[in-house]
């Protein structure tokens, strides 16, 4: 799953989708539900991410991308974001050898310079150990914004340009693409959010153009395995057009 991928609007799409993003929204509502503190919202998220994981790779899903933490969470509560990072930190030392051994790469995308250099290191060494993994790929995006990412895929693109490696007349769709975050990835067709809220928050904002939306009422800590299956059937029943009409449609299954 590396390689060009290209940015052009796809032709048709399978009853599965390749590639989930999910938004885990919830976890400080469900914790006030059952009077608990914020922290505690957030380690019963963890079990939901474990449940989700092995229901997409039970379910074929290739790809699964998880908005763990955004560029806008600095402006919570400083013990929040503290007892976050601490739980990142946690996880990666505590689960990336699961990912491991079930055949699953790591991938983070994210600005990390704002994540201490401890943290930073952790990431580094889950992404080489699970690196050569195919099974599936599991994306994480923290200190993610789908702002940061289109900026920081066109500065690249700039600086070629200046550089004389290329020409402004060279920018196309596919050259962005190739220096986004997860530019070797297909897009995703189906993005998942919990909770009720029926935004997509500067999440993937270049990736979602052709996607399915799905928002779920329920908070992430209670997204497990059957909600998770809810989402890929109600996926499985919708008819994605890219802007053709339904004749289009029809005319090409029945060449199949």
């Amino acid at each position: 799953m590396t390689g060009t991928v290209s940015a052009e609007i796809p032709v048709s799409a399978d009853s599965r989708p390749r590639h989930v993003a999910i938004i885990m929204d919830g976890n400080n509502r469900w914790a006030k539900q059952h009077r608990l503190t914020g922290v505690a919202g957030h380690k019963a998220g963890v079990d939901a991410v474990k449940a989700v994981v092995e229901t997409c790779g039970r379910e074929g899903v290739e790809i699964l991308t998880l908005f763990a933490f955004s560029s806008e969470n600095w402006r919570r509560p400083q013990d929040e974001v503290s007892a976050l990072m601490k739980l990142f930190l946690f996880a990666l030392e505590r689960e990336v050898r699961k990912l491991h051994r079930n055949n699953i790469r790591l991938r983070i995308i994210g600005d990390r310079t704002a994540f201490s250099s401890v943290l930073q290191q952790h990431m580094k060494e889950a992404e080489e150990l699970t690196q050569h993994n195919t099974r599936m790929t599991l994306v994480i995006a923290a200190n993610y914004g789908g702002h940061w990412d289109i900026s920081q895929a066109t500065r690249q693109v700039a600086t070629k340009v200046r550089a004389g490696l290329i020409e402004p007349s060279d920018i196309t769709d596919d050259l962005i693409q190739q220096h986004m975050s997860i530019g070797d990835l297909p897009m995703p067709d189906l993005m998942i959010r919990t909770a009720g809220e029926q935004r997509i928050s500067n999440f993937m904002l270049w990736h979602l153009a052709y996607t399915e939306l799905y928002f779920s009422p329920v908070f992430w800590p209670d997204f497990k395995a059957d909600e998770m299956r809810k989402a890929l059937q109600a996926y499985a029943g919708r008819q994605r057009r890219f802007g053709q009409t339904d004749d289009q449609i029809a005319a090409k299954a029945s060449q199949q």
